[in-house]
């Protein structure tokens, strides 16, 4: 038989954590922190194809001339603020779950895309990035020639 030694505070310690764990598993569905609750940031879809980069971005909501596209560095960055319509009175509200606020998304590009011949496009609350790649970065295919 395998004696071992019995460390009561190793032993608590090991029982809490498991405890908070659990209790913080199953809390999680009903409490989230109010700032990632009400923070915005847009989603995003990024596709690829031969001939360059589609960057897809909701921002519902938001008026164009309040966004920000920029290029630093290889990455590009939005930045936008989504603005209230009408000011808030506590009595009016029953329930208020749209976030207002700025936020900022930033995307970290390949070398391979031609910074210069970037170009975007507005409408109906959804930007369209496309970002051209150069032409050494570019499939190619190369022909097998038989002997």
């Amino acid at each position: 038989m395998l004696l071992t030694k019995w460390k009561p505070v190793e032993t608590q310690l090991k029982f809490k954590n498991e405890f908070d764990r659990l209790f913080d598993s199953f809390f999680s569905d009903f409490y989230k922190d109010p700032a990632d609750l009400y923070s915005i940031s847009p989603r995003a879809d990024i596709e690829e194809s031969d001939n360059d980069f589609l960057v897809t971005v909701e921002v519902p909501g938001i008026d164009k001339k309040d966004l920000k596209l920029h290029l630093e560095d290889n990455k590009l960055t939005i930045k936008g603020e989504k603005k209230q319509s009408k000011e808030i009175k506590e009595s009016d509200y029953i329930c208020c779950e749209r976030s207002y606020g700025g936020f900022e998304r930033t995307f970290n590009l390949p070398n391979s895309v031609k910074s210069n011949d970037i170009s975007a496009e507005y409408k109906d609350g959804i930007i369209r990035i496309k970002l051209p790649k150069a032409e050494e970065a570019k499939r190619k295919e190369i022909e097998i020639k038989l002997k």
